[in-house]
């Protein structure tokens, strides 16, 4: 078939810059979360509680940008160059308004913000605190985040790299100078991380715009108002927008759970947060590699092909996140030796990765799958229901009974509420054998199948 040839290189070309590129991106939080370590249980869980909540906009732009990315891959598949330069333009739009709403509930309200997850004073005064700062990276966040996608959809998924490794040294060096007080520079500490962050993901922004412009982006142009498919474009948009934001509701009201826990239970969550960023980074690049090989393959019609393509990417899922779960397990005594905090939290710590070793796999299958395959043919109503049934059906319930009835550990708290993940696979491998998901996005605003 002709999706199999080069498909393993195709797949390497894409998810190889992806996934290095989520990793650099993951860095801003992770070397924060790192440096901040060294200063004590309540800087650490300020800053992971903090993160919880710009951790909402971060699925929602991203829901927007899935969309851009479904629509360009089939309007590319069906050499529609004028469908896809209007699709990233209006999904542009969107997400930068999304991000000013969010600039405006950190700046306007940071300290109710942060009351909601922990009724500690000094967490709740230190996250207020990166709050306000972190208000300067949404707009910033959205407008790389839509280059990303339109690089990666027109086979230049390695431009948002450079900017991401341009962006991930700047915060380096900045947490190190402002967080620490080095160069001169008085220590800042929780407040310097979210400076750092703030002129990193500027810089970001500017690198990809430039690259944009140099490869031909002020040279597009767009058809005649009119053109685009409103009513297809909701139809695919809404349910992914309800989908991520209900879904990163449900991981903020796990941080309500683990943060009144204690300091200590939601410092060591938060502790796993750079694991969890790094081990998903690594193999995201599969799932934007499932999202835009299949739905090119889906936009010429080649239905089998895409069944075909889609089984060998979940395998490659399956073997990477196994071969990564090993490899945590480890080195789990050496990246516990990183932070210093009170051996109570490095003991809960360890636990709760040896759990999340187990339940990985079945993360990344579901991010696979449900944040690629099925999502490809543009019906994305049933990945929202998949996802809701997970988190508000199975997770949320499990995890208030496991640590305020059966007054559970937060190890064991984790790993109950995580279960989802194994309910949701379940789920979606059975829609992806009945094989409806598989649609061609038509120039009409109708699929066909």
């Amino acid at each position: 078939m002709k999706w199999e040839k080069s498909f393993f290189r195709t797949v390497c070309a894409i998810a190889v810059p992806v996934a290095l590129q989520s990793m650099l991106q993951s860095s801003f939080s992770v070397v924060d979360q790192v440096m901040i370590g060294q200063l004590g249980s309540a800087s650490v869980s300020a800053i992971g509680l903090a993160g919880k909540f710009t951790s909402i906009f971060s699925v929602m732009v991203s829901a927007i940008a899935t969309v851009a990315g479904i629509m360009m891959a089939q309007y590319l598949g069906q050499n529609n160059p004028g469908e896809t330069r209007r699709s990233f333009r209006v999904n542009l739009t969107l997400a930068s308004g999304l991000g000013g709403i969010f600039t405006l509930l950190c700046l306007v309200c940071p300290g109710s913000i942060m009351g909601l997850y922990t009724r500690d004073p000094e967490t709740r005064q230190l996250g207020a605190a990166y709050l306000f700062l972190m208000a300067g990276t949404f707009l910033p966040v959205a407008g790389s985040t839509m280059l990303a996608t339109v690089f990666r959809c027109t086979d230049r998924a390695s431009l948002p790299l450079y900017a991401s490794l341009a962006a991930a040294g700047l915060n380096t060096g900045l947490n190190y100078v402002l967080i620490f007080g080095k160069l001169g520079v008085s220590p800042m500490g929780v407040r310097g991380a979210a400076i750092a962050t703030l002129i990193s993901q500027g810089a970001n922004l500017a690198v990809s715009l430039g690259l944009y412009f140099r490869t031909g982006g002020r040279r597009q142009r767009v058809p005649a108002a009119g053109a685009f498919r409103w009513g297809q474009f909701a139809a695919m948009l809404l349910p992914v927008l309800v989908c991520e934001l209900l879904w990163s509701l449900g991981e903020n009201a796990y941080a309500v759970i683990y943060g009144h826990l204690g300091t200590q239970s939601s410092a060591a969550m938060t502790l796993i947060n750079p694991v969890q960023s790094l081990m998903i980074g690594a193999l995201c690049g599969l799932s934007q590699a499932a999202g835009i090989l299949v739905g090119k393959i889906l936009g010429g019609r080649d239905f089998e092909g895409a069944y075909g393509a889609s089984r060998r990417l979940m395998w490659y899922g399956l073997w990477g996140s196994a071969a990564l779960s090993l490899l945590l397990l480890v080195c789990k005594p050496a990246y516990l030796s990183i932070y210093r905090v009170e051996p109570e939290v490095k003991r809960l710590t360890g636990q709760i990765l040896t759990a999340y070793a187990l339940i990985a796999p079945f993360k990344v299958q579901n991010m696979i799958l449900g944040g690629g395959i099925l999502r490809s043919g543009g019906r994305t109503r049933a990945v929202m229901w998949i996802d809701l049934i997970g988190t508000w059906v199975f997770g949320v319930p499990l995890g208030l009974l496991a640590a305020f009835v059966w007054k559970l550990t937060v190890p064991y708290v984790y790993f109950l509420l995580s279960l989802e993940e194994c309910v949701r696979f379940a789920i979606s491998l059975a829609v992806f054998r009945r094989r409806g998901w598989m649609q061609q996005i038509s120039g009409g605003g109708e699929t066909a199948g």
